[in-house]
């Protein structure tokens, strides 16, 4: 069975967890050039093909390696003789001087999704392993990571453009190899997947002697399964309190209900109010433990006084409810927002700008309104961390969220533009607004 290779049937079952797909299903794949990701490529290519859909490769040069340009070129030969579609996406900038290979991570997928948004592509298929798993809970274990970071790599991620799948999670590395040997593919073996600078790699030749003592990868796969169904079985029970207890506005912010959140079970209430700090503060991931622990206690007993923070967001008691908004000071600086062009703006708000919108136009907060724009009836704190445009002089513009233009502007080019809160979190899985 080790040695056996995928075949078109047991792939095909293998992509029945992701169901349902278009009728014309069409699938990005990242492929780096290793076995495991071409091996991916062939047989989600012979799965499209079997229902009239499409595959699209993509490669991401990190530009970190010298040949790693000429390896993306012999990829996308590859690719051609099998008919497949292939685009390489660039990483561009600075490169950090320490994390690197976390920025590169970062990196890779922001231009993966990014892609897939462009071009209306759904599904985002990785090629992560049963060996890959193991070594994420045995990192993640080293970490101090709790139930979350155990539980392993989820076989689906929905993200804001598209849904990321990994189809082979519970399949052995080998018989990827031999997969493409039926093919006969060549693959590249990356020198940096024995480079014991990188803990990964220290870990990945640790395997054989934690496998004597019964630390197979198989063994830590199924406990890896494990814990993801009791995180699973967690999302749930919070997905239902965030329903009963949370209200999240376009505007992005949100109320709370103190008595539902009160009453639920202290994980339940933690991980809701962590879910609610980080969509309205458009962090990827949830403020530290320490600290969301405090905030949820005080929360609980009443004793939130006039207000804290967390998470780059403002917590205040407010009518019978806990209100919670961004903090001001928290927010990114201004971007440039072109005509014809989509930008999103502190990990918050997408704005897309028509053609015919002025030159020269910056989007940041809104900061303190100008005199002849209404509030709309929304608190002053939450108002002043909305989106809003402005010109070479750092006048206000234009607040796309509350339809103004500042007198004297061609308002046609605003109510053609379309303003969104598309958080880099969402509130749960698929993410629900008050609307």
């Amino acid at each position: 069975m080790a040695d056996r290779g995928v075949a078109a049937a047991e792939f095909a079952a293998l992509l029945t967890d992701f169901a349902p797909f278009e009728s014309s299903p069409r699938l990005a794949v990242a492929v780096s050039g290793g076995a495991d990701s071409l091996a991916l490529v062939l047989l989600a290519d012979a799965w499209a093909r079997s229902r009239g859909g499409t595959v699209f490769a993509l490669t991401v040069d990190h530009r970190l390696r010298p040949q790693s340009a000429a390896e993306a070129a012999q990829i996308g030969r590859w690719l051609a003789a099998w008919g497949i579609a292939h685009c390489v996406l660039v990483w561009d900038g600075p490169r950090p001087q320490r994390g690197l290979q976390k920025a590169a991570r970062a990196a890779r997928y922001r231009l993966l999704e990014g892609w897939c948004a462009a071009n209306g592509v759904l599904h985002l298929l990785l090629a992560h392993h049963r060996q890959d798993q193991a070594e994420t809970l045995l990192l993640r274990l080293a970490r101090g990571s709790g139930l979350d970071g155990l539980a392993g790599m989820s076989r689906v991620v929905e993200r804001a453009s598209c849904r990321i799948l990994r189809p082979l999670l519970g399949i052995a590395p080998e018989r990827l190899t031999a997969t493409l040997e039926a093919h006969q593919q060549p693959w590249i073996e990356d020198p940096s997947n024995r480079n014991r600078a990188f803990a990964r790699a220290r870990l990945r030749q640790s395997l054989p002697l934690l496998a004597e003592e019964g630390l197979s990868a198989e063994r830590l796969f199924a406990t890896a399964e494990r814990l993801g169904r009791a995180r699973a079985a967690l999302e749930t029970e919070v997905a239902a309190l965030l329903a009963r207890a949370v209200a999240l506005y376009p505007q992005g912010f949100a109320r709370l209900d103190i008595g539902r959140m009160a009453a639920a079970p202290a994980e339940t209430g933690l991980r809701a109010l962590a879910a609610v700090v980080a969509t309205v503060g458009g962090a990827e991931y949830p403020p530290r433990l320490e600290r969301l622990e405090r905030l949820y206690h005080g929360l609980r007993s009443g004793n939130l006084g006039s207000g804290r923070t967390l998470g780059g967001c403002h917590v205040v008691p407010r009518r019978g409810t806990v209100l919670i908004c961004r903090e001001p000071a928290a927010m990114a600086p201004p971007l440039p927002a072109r005509p014809g062009t989509q930008v999103t703006w502190d990990g918050r708000f997408r704005l897309a700008l028509p053609a015919t919108a002025p030159a020269g136009l910056l989007l940041g907060p809104l900061g303190v309104a100008p005199a002849d724009l209404a509030g709309g009836g929304l608190p002053a704190m939450v108002r002043s961390s909305l989106p809003a445009l402005r010109d070479e002089r750092q006048e206000v513009i234009a607040a796309p969220m509350l339809r103004y233009a500042k007198n004297g502007y061609n308002g046609s080019w605003l109510a053609a533009s379309r303003t969104f809160f598309r958080p880099t979190r969402p509130l749960t899985g698929s993410g629900f607004t008050v609307v």
